[in-house]
């Protein structure tokens, strides 16, 4: 039987909201062209091997993307999913004055349908760099399964920034594979690594080297299942208590499937260096580094062209 080609699923349905509310023509560039982090994301996993990209977005947000992508499009197949506040279980119902979506575990739920093999989920801010995304096609072609996912593993001091703190995903992995993350906020770089602090006075360092989540995963198909069943749990555990804020989170999902013993995960490492825009004062270096990358062949000058 032919096996099922991968898809990539890009998590943008907050894409416009963080920054600043307005559609996709207000992310900001990162070159000269007019090109935002998304349609490299979008280029690089075509170019590792990736065919199918599935988008879940905003529903009045689908006419932007598809003006965005009408290049790749003749390429990659590129579709839509949307992610809504109603797309719940059975039995539950929106909370009066709920307007948060459910997060990043529920994103991935919305578009299930459009999933029918093993699949890769990423942010749709954060670019990855070229080589994560062929060492993440490489295990969904060969290593994958429903119970035996990945998670490509960033150093920490490749993901951070010089405007101020960030969060970070700080792994625990034994032997290869991920045994849970702590969500670490207040990170700072530093000599020999980086350092978090809790109350500004105090902080805690972390060694160079130090393997982090940046939201890069591949999963095997079962996954989703498992994904359904906990969307329930958690609405059941978490919604009497935060009915207007709660969310339903990647690295939580998986955390419980770790802990029940229900899923294993690669920790895949890469050296690539991470780049966002946490900070209006980070553009300048995203851009800059792109540039570079353009200058050195990595990247045409127009994408797709």
């Amino acid at each position: 039987m032919e096996k099922v080609r991968p898809t990539l699923v890009i998590l943008a349905a907050g894409l416009g909201s963080r920054y600043g509310g307005g559609g996709l023509k207000q992310v900001a560039p990162v070159d000269d062209e007019g090109q935002i982090i998304i349609d490299y994301s979008v280029y690089d996993a075509y170019r590792a091997g990736f065919k199918d990209v599935v988008c879940v977005i905003n529903p009045d947000r689908e006419e932007e993307f598809a003006e965005r992508f009408k290049n790749a499009a003749k390429h990659i197949n590129i579709s839509y999913a949307h992610q809504r506040l109603e797309q719940l279980p059975e039995g539950f119902a929106i909370p009066e004055g709920r307007e948060k979506p459910w997060g990043t575990a529920h994103a991935v739920l919305s578009a299930k349908n459009h999933i029918k093999g093993p699949f890769a989920a990423i942010n749709a801010d954060d670019f990855y760099g070229a080589g994560a995304y062929g060492l993440l096609y490489d295990f969904l072609q060969n290593k994958v399964s429903d119970t035996n996912h990945a998670m490509i593993g960033y150093q920490i001091e490749n993901t951070l920034t010089e405007s101020g703190y960030v969060a970070r995903g700080v792994c625990n992995v034994r032997d290869g594979k991920l045994i849970d993350i702590k969500e670490t906020t207040q990170i700072k770089p530093a000599p020999g690594g980086a350092v978090f602090t809790i109350d500004e006075e105090n902080f805690t360092f972390i060694p160079a080297g130090t393997i982090v989540s940046m939201s890069m995963w591949g999963f095997g198909h079962g996954i989703l299942a498992e994904f359904e069943s906990g969307f329930a749990a958690f609405l059941t555990n978490d919604l009497h208590e935060n009915p207007l804020k709660c969310e339903y989170f990647l690295p939580g999902a998986v955390g419980d499937l770790l802990t029940a013993g229900k899923a294993s995960v690669e920790v895949i490492p890469t050296v690539d260096k991470w780049y966002g825009v946490t900070y209006s004062q980070d553009m300048p270096g995203v851009q800059k580094a792109i540039a570079q990358m353009k200058e050195n062949g990595a990247y045409p000058k127009r994408l797709w062209v």
